[in-house]
C-alpha cells in the first residue's frame, strides 16, 4: 500500500473542550506531538489525521457542509485511503507517523451535528490515530505519503 496526498490543514486543541486553532505550520516531536496540543504526550493517540475525501463523504450523507475542524482532528490531507491502515506509516517531510488505529467518533460529534456520529463510523471516515516516530516541521502544502 502506497499513496500520496497533500497536507491541507493543521489544527491543535490547546485546552479541553476549546475550539480548534488552525495553523499554517507546526513543529512535531516524539516527546510532545504537535507543539501546543493538549493530547501530544507519547502514546497511541498523539496525533489524529483525517482525509478530506472521507470527511466530505460523511457530510454528504447528512446533506451538510461542515468545517473539518468540527471533527477535532489535528491534520487534514486531501485524500488518503485510511481504511484498515493500522501499522502503516505516514511520511510528511522529515516527520514519520505510525497509524495505531481508527479514530472512533465520540458523542461530541452527535452534539455538533445530528447523525454525524453514525456517518463517521463507516469505513474509518473519522480518520486515524497516530504516534510520532520521528519529528519535523509540518507546513501546509507538504507532500504526504502513506507507506
Amino acid at each position: 500500500m502506497s499513496a500520496t496526498a497533500k497536507l491541507i490543514g493543521i489544527a491543535i486543541k490547546p485546552k479541553r473542550l476549546q475550539p480548534m486553532q488552525e495553523l499554517t505550520s507546526i513543529q512535531l516531536s516524539v516527546e510532545l506531538g504537535l507543539a501546543g496540543d493538549r493530547c501530544g504526550k507519547p502514546g497511541s493517540r498523539q496525533v489524529t489525521l483525517l482525509s478530506q475525501t472521507a470527511w466530505r463523504a460523511a457530510c454528504a450523507d447528512l446533506g451538510v457542509d461542515l468545517p473539518w475542524t468540527m471533527r477535532r482532528a489535528n491534520l487534514l490531507v486531501d485524500d488518503l485511503p485510511l481504511l484498515q491502515s493500522t501499522g502503516a506509516r505516514i511520511l510528511i517531510g522529515d516527520a514519520v507517523l505510525e497509524i495505531t488505529g481508527e479514530t472512533d467518533p465520540c458523542s461530541r460529534m452527535e452534539k455538533a451535528q445530528q447523525g454525524l456520529f453514525e456517518a463517521l463510523r463507516r469505513d474509518w471516515r473519522g480518520g486515524v490515530c497516530c504516534r510520532v516516530v520521528q519529528g519535523g516541521l509540518l507546513e501546509l502544502g507538504m507532500d504526504v505519503e502513506l507507506i
